[in-house]
């Protein structure tokens, strides 16, 4: 790298081994991690909530419901729902219309953290859902999720007459709750966040943990190593503030396997595989089957997680690399994980590692009206 133009000292690389490290350079100097940062956000997410903890939306009215008609408010009471998209908005409409709410003559009230299709201003996210309620109101973008729904899936006409309007829930008056929903479980979420490095989904999740000094704190906690090698200034990897050795990194990935594996489930589950899943791993060549995740800002390159080898088992890493020639440093760190590969062996993960969770699966299925309960 260093020939090319990239100065050696602000690369990282960490692949522990036994009985001794397989490589380490620059192991404990903390570099941009860019969205290996993530990681730290997944870690800081399981010791916060348990693996099946669903966020919960509550639907409700102020006014009277006869006859199909709510004379008065709709009112959407948020709760840090990360995954709140069309398809979970056309299920609502749905839900809400065989609750027998056919029209609204008032307003939809937003109040609490809500947000949809990772926009984090409720106003407009509040805009989106009016839009998913009501088939007739559809953009070329709801259509084209609607069609993603399973076949029969009914068009929501739930009519909205009134705006869309910011709110608080007053505690001696609250709303007539309607519906409860419930997002997809935990681990699906940060499997969906870090398949797509997702940092609206990201920096919603460390607000709901506490932040990005909460984050880092708990990386520490649970790996303890020095609050050094942690800086976050969000919970995304958005910006080079957001930096980790690569130690740290990879005491991230041991801890997060150890978290889930009482559980049954393993890092593949909150990561993308390679070879099973789109997102940003799509056009690399990476040994098929590794949990991995990448991370790119305008000068970072970065790729850690897991591959399997025959002879030496499984191979946690880190990689981060700083410089302009992201794409030469893609194939760098592809080729060399080949060829360890090929040094080594392939083998399948073993079955600790390999993963259970998969998304557009029931239960892990976007519009699941399942998830809507009555209140």
């Amino acid at each position: 790298l260093a020939s090319h133009g990239s100065p050696s000292a602000i690369q990282g690389l960490l692949a522990p081994g036994a009985p001794a490290s397989l490589a380490n350079h620059q192991g404990t100097l903390p570099l941009p991690a860019a969205s290996l940062t993530k990681m730290a956000t997944t870690l800081a997410a399981l010791m916060t909530w348990p693996v099946d903890h669903q966020f919960e939306t509550l639907v409700g009215y102020r006014g009277t419901l006869q006859n199909g008609v709510l004379q008065g408010d709709l009112v959407i009471q948020g709760g840090r729902d990360p995954y709140f998209v069309w398809e979970e908005a056309i299920a609502l409409g749905n839900a809400l219309q065989i609750m027998g709410v056919q029209r609204v003559t008032g307003n939809l009230v937003i109040t609490g953290d809500f947000s949809m299709n990772f926009f984090p201003d409720p106003n407009y996210s509040g805009e989106l859902l009016r839009e998913g309620l009501d088939a007739g109101r559809w953009s070329a973008d709801a259509e084209y999720y609607y069609t993603t729904l399973p076949s029969g899936t009914p068009r929501p006409q739930l009519a909205i007459e009134g705006a869309v309007v910011l709110g608080q829930i007053n505690p001696e008056a609250p709303p007539q709750w309607l519906i409860r929903h419930k997002s997809l479980p935990l681990v699906a979420l940060l499997k969906a966040m870090n398949i797509y490095s997702n940092n609206a989904m990201a920096d919603l999740i460390a607000l709901g943990v506490g932040g990005a000094n909460t984050v880092a704190a708990k990386v520490v906690e649970q790996t303890q190593l020095p609050l050094e090698e942690v800086r976050f200034i969000n919970g995304s990897g958005l910006g080079v503030e957001n930096q980790m050795s690569p130690r740290a990194v990879v005491a991230t990935l041991l801890a997060t396997q150890q978290l889930l594996k009482p559980h049954g489930l393993s890092v593949s589950d909150v990561m993308p595989v390679m070879g099973q899943e789109v997102g940003t791993l799509v056009g690399r060549n990476l040994p098929p089957q590794s949990a991995l995740k990448t991370g790119s800002l305008a000068e970072v390159s970065s790729l850690a997680g897991v591959f399997h080898s025959r002879d030496r088992g499984p191979i946690w890493f880190a990689i981060l690399n700083q410089g302009s020639d992201l794409e030469g440093f893609r194939v760098q760190q592809d080729s060399l994980l080949r060829t360890l590969e090929a040094h080594w062996g392939s083998a399948p993960p073993p079955p600790e590692l390999q993963p259970k969770i998969k998304l557009e699966q029931d239960p892990y299925r976007l519009g699941d009206p399942q998830r809507n309960q009555v209140y």
